[in-house]
């Protein structure tokens, strides 16, 4: 596959903290406009991973290339192109969700914040509650407002670490619409979790990490649940 193809390229990525070794040897190359969902237990590396994408955090050997900007060299010109959603909204719950959003906007050098806000708001269906303080919102709406926050800026990449995390069935199946409207917006999605059904039916692509290293992918398309949830408890043993 050709380099100009792809959006994401891991080569040979490790990340130690002191003796631990979150990943050990992560190869993974995402093409562009492609939804790839990476499972595994907790403790398998999947937050590391999410954070070294968002250059949160640097590898401690391999590399890393995003939209073709290497992380360590380029930081600011990934974070440019990249939203982050995770299982934490990171908003301000003294503020109204106009007010959130206008915000990050602004951090963006957007020049119309308050325009710009609105758009997204409305985009993600919280048009009604845009006045309203973020305290008083659901968890459900909470995590849709993290979404218009991540993609005040248009970015061409979204990361999402376990973004379904303490949802209710009905917020869960609110914010999966959502994912569906972002993916046929044709941008570039990495989503991890350890949900397999979530993750599965919305997927172009699967991948599976344990122990810090990628040790299952493959296309998502045709793949039963129930065939991957054999795949899956035969790969990490639980």
């Amino acid at each position: 596959m050709e380099s100009s193809e792809l959006d994401i390229i891991a080569e040979g990525v490790t990340k130690s903290f002191g003796n631990i070794q979150a990943l050990r040897g992560v190869d993974l190359k995402i093409k562009k406009g492609e939804f790839v969902t990476v499972f595994g237990p907790n403790g398998a590396g999947k937050t590391t991973l999410i954070k070294l994408l968002a250059t949160l955090t640097k590898p401690t050997s391999g590399k890393v290339i995003i939209a073709n900007h290497d992380i360590k060299k380029e930081p600011d010109k990934v974070r440019a192109l990249i939203g982050v959603i995770s299982h934490d909204p990171y908003l301000y719950g003294n503020l109204s969700a106009l007010e959130n959003i206008g915000f990050f906007a602004s951090l963006y050098g957007i020049s119309q914040p308050k325009e710009k806000a609105i758009q997204v708001i409305k985009q993600v269906g919280l048009e009604s509650r845009m006045h309203d303080l973020v305290r008083t919102f659901s968890r459900g709406m909470q995590q849709r407002l993290a979404v218009a926050r991540a993609i005040v800026h248009e970015p061409k990449i979204l990361l999402l670490d376990e973004p379904y995390t303490g949802l209710d069935q009905h917020g869960a199946r609110i914010f999966g619409e959502l994912l569906k409207w972002l993916k046929r917006e044709n941008r570039t999605i990495v989503m991890t979790t350890h949900n397999l059904t979530e993750g599965l039916e919305i997927s172009d692509r699967v991948a599976i990490i344990d122990g810090g290293k990628i040790i299952y992918e493959s296309d998502a398309r045709g793949i039963e649940l129930t065939k991957f949830k054999e795949i899956y408890f035969e790969k990490v043993g639980t």
